[in-house]
């Protein structure tokens, strides 16, 4: 047997032994951080796990025109794959909320892998209770129940907002898009501004009265012209961006496009007759 006998071998031997005692003890927590590995159809908090491909992943983030700009949240993460896509391919910032624990520290270690952990968050949460209104870009792969129940919540959202899902649909809100990879399909919602009702109309010192009928996105309107009412051609809205015309008791066209903000709006008109100028309207 060998002896320990000098100061600086009694050294060596204890910080040995300690990192073998380190290592020794560290065994079990690192074996279970590496060993969770998430399987298809796993039973979560409302639905099963199926994770998203990642060609449809890249068409949800193109139909949203995601950039750099945005701040991407996916509702319901999973393996991460969406909001480290947002922020690999796009640039954007993003955050994955996913209830099961184990799924979170998995998307951590996936960001962190694909070197984009600073920019691709990951949180343990409900998502129908946690507060997601500072996303300008919303993912999901929900099933509709959820959806539906989710959607008052997202048409509070700001104007503008881009809304995707995986396979699902919002019932009776129809998409701006559809887009279809390989059979699977993936829908666009941009959030509305509220227009319905009525709102005092100004433009060359003149005043009218409009009137918006809204469901979601389609909207339809009139015009008081005296004692008439005229219908409004070709309304059209998408998130903050409104678009309308009338014919005026001369006959004349006139179309506006502008943007919303709460309860104002404002833009430019132009008449048939060729003159351009500004409008405003406020909402009555």
């Amino acid at each position: 047997m060998t002896r320990v006998s000098t100061p600086f071998a009694r050294r060596f031997l204890a910080r040995a032994l300690l990192s073998v005692a380190v290592a020794f003890f560290a065994l079990p927590a690192l074996a279970q951080d590496k060993g969770f590995q998430p399987q298809v159809g796993q039973q979560g908090k409302d639905v099963i796990w199926v994770p998203t491909p990642d060609e449809i992943v890249e068409r949800m983030l193109r139909m949203a025109q995601t950039t750099a700009n945005d701040y991407v949240i996916d509702l319901g993460a999973g393996d991460g794959r969406i909001a480290i896509a947002a922020a690999k391919k796009f640039g954007a910032r993003s955050t994955g909320l996913e209830y099961n624990p184990d799924m979170v520290k998995l998307s951590q270690r996936n960001a962190e892998k694909e070197g984009v952990a600073s920019k691709a968050k990951f949180q343990q949460a409900d998502i129908f209770v946690t507060d997601f209104s500072q996303a300008t870009v919303l993912t999901m792969y929900l099933l509709p129940n959820l959806n539906l129940k989710l959607r008052p919540t997202i048409l509070t959202m700001k104007p503008g907002t881009r809304v995707v899902s995986h396979s699902f649909t919002m019932d009776d809100w129809q998409p701006d898009e559809t887009s279809s990879v390989d059979g699977r399909n993936a829908y666009l919602w941009i959030v509305p501004a509220n227009v319905a009702g009525a709102w005092k109309l100004g433009f060359n010192g003149q005043s009218h009265e409009v009137t918006f009928d809204q469901r979601y996105q389609k909207i339809e309107g009139t015009i008081r012209l005296g004692v008439i009412s005229a219908g409004l051609r070709e309304p059209f809205l998408s998130g903050f961006n409104i678009r309308f015309a009338y014919v005026d008791n001369g006959g004349q066209r006139h179309q506006f496009t502008g943007q919303v903000t709460g309860a104002r709006m404002e833009g430019s008109v132009r008449s048939d007759d060729g003159k351009e100028s500004r409008w405003s309207a406020e909402k009555r």
